[in-house]
């Protein structure tokens, strides 16, 4: 993969306090999309690998030794730690944000609020980003300050898209996003798992039987967003009177799979609550 690195960056400067798998998925695709240089982008994270994949797979970005010297001269201040981790990093490069930044924060369950009081700024644009922002195919849910500009959330809004798609909420909406879409993928892997396994037990050699799931999973979502349909209308054509799909169907309604799903983004909403409150809280 080419990325640029030497022309002049629409978008930028850009810092990242954190350098993980997300932090490394969005600055693949700033770059791929030529939104942004490497050279533009300035992390910090006090992993040695994380340091070390980044340079990998995005050369010509720049690691700083701190969270404070990131964030000097930036523009946007991309927040992308753990929840547990957020108010000491935060806290660390607070007094060396220009103050024209604005920070985007995509820290689960951390409330604007808190964000601007650990900050000192109230230019907070807070994103629940997704993992398939690893291959340009994720969806980001985004809200925003009243005080954050027009210029920084058309750039924020415009590197997003270049991983995937972007949807504007209320803020009281972001901790059901993470339940759904947040940690969907975890679960969407779950049942992509089970299917290929199902598979298997029924005969199918492990490759081809994961295979055929994947491709499975990826066109019937594809099938429902490209067509407009509700998935019980996708459901229903295949189901045909006394056939094989009713029969698995079936089974599937026994064993409470439709409302094992339902509660499962349900808890991972509750818990991405509990992550804001305080501790004691």
């Amino acid at each position: 993969m080419s990325l640029p690195t030497e022309k002049h960056s629409p978008i930028g400067p850009i810092a990242m306090v954190g350098g993980g798998q997300m932090a490394l998925a969005l600055a693949e695709g700033f770059c791929r999309a030529g939104l942004v240089t490497a050279s533009a982008i300035t992390v910090h994270d006090p992993v040695p690998a994380a340091c070390a994949r980044l340079s990998q797979r995005v050369p010509g970005i720049r690691l700083a030794s701190s969270s404070a010297e990131a964030v000097k001269g930036a523009a946007l201040v991309f927040l992308a730690v753990k929840p547990q981790q957020a108010a000491g990093a935060a806290r660390e490069c607070a007094a060396a944000i220009d103050s024209r930044a604005t920070v985007v924060s995509i820290v689960a369950g951390v409330p604007v609020a808190t964000l601007a009081e650990w900050f000192g700024t109230a230019r907070i644009i807070r994103v629940m980003p997704n993992t398939p922002c690893l291959v340009g195919k994720g969806v980001s849910v985004i809200c925003r300050s009243p005080e954050v500009s027009a210029s920084a959330a058309a750039s924020t809004t415009a590197l997003l898209t270049a991983v995937g798609s972007v949807h504007d909420v209320d803020e009281h909406l972001l901790d059901a996003v993470t339940g759904l879409s947040g940690s969907g993928p975890g679960f969407v892997a779950l049942l992509t798992e089970a299917l290929a396994d199902g598979g298997v037990k029924a005969g199918l050699p492990r490759g081809l039987a994961q295979a055929l799931a994947v491709q499975t999973v990826a066109g019937t979502a594809a099938l429902i967003e490209q067509t407009g349909e509700h998935p019980a209308q996708i459901k229903d054509r295949v189901a045909s009177p006394g056939g094989t799909t009713i029969a698995g169907l079936a089974v599937l309604e026994q064993r409470a799979v439709r409302s094992a799903l339902i509660d499962a983004v349900v808890a991972a909403a509750e818990r991405a609550r509990a992550l804001g409150r305080p501790a004691g809280g």
